[in-house]
């Protein structure tokens, strides 16, 4: 987990997501969570992969999102791929559905992290990328590396 200034603890990033989709917007949200999910994502058992959000009446759900059971939270512990309500305000809910009904874009949670005591999530507005597109990315980042590697070996 990294420690940033502000004092949030990076708990899981979504890598997967940003490879598939532009972020056009990203909003920050909590989540609601039972104890002993708290405990597990602080001992590192949360995974986003294959994670998306939905809006079903007025209320925002992440689905796919994987939090292991706590080990020791016997009778305690729920279903590791539940689906959990998100908190954000009633007007943000609602701008996000006009933009996602009208603009065909989709809500995908991009990291998970603690924010003092705190679980939040970090919510992104995406459009999907073709293939082609996935493709300039990959090159952009060959030819990023390139260039690094020539300076690095430049300086010695």
């Amino acid at each position: 987990m990294a420690i940033d200034k502000s004092g949030t603890k990076q708990i899981a990033d979504n890598r997967k997501a940003r490879q598939d989709y532009f972020v056009l917007e990203q909003i920050e949200c909590g989540i609601e969570l039972v104890g002993t999910e708290v405990k597990s994502i602080r001992n590192g058992g949360a995974n986003l992969k294959d994670s998306w959000c939905s809006i079903d009446d007025g209320e925002m759900w992440v689905k796919g999102m994987h939090i292991s059971p706590y080990e020791k939270g016997n009778i305690f512990n729920r279903d590791p791929m539940r689906v959990r309500r998100l908190l954000l305000h009633k007007r943000e809910i609602m701008r996000l559905l006009g933009k996602v009904k009208q603009e065909g874009l989709t809500l995908i949670p991009l990291a998970l992290y603690f924010k003092g005591s705190r679980v939040k999530l970090a919510l992104g507005l995406c459009k999907g990328k073709k293939l082609h597109d996935k493709r300039d990315d990959l090159a952009k980042k060959a030819a990023q590396r390139d260039i690094e590697r020539a300076l690095k070996d430049r300086a010695r």
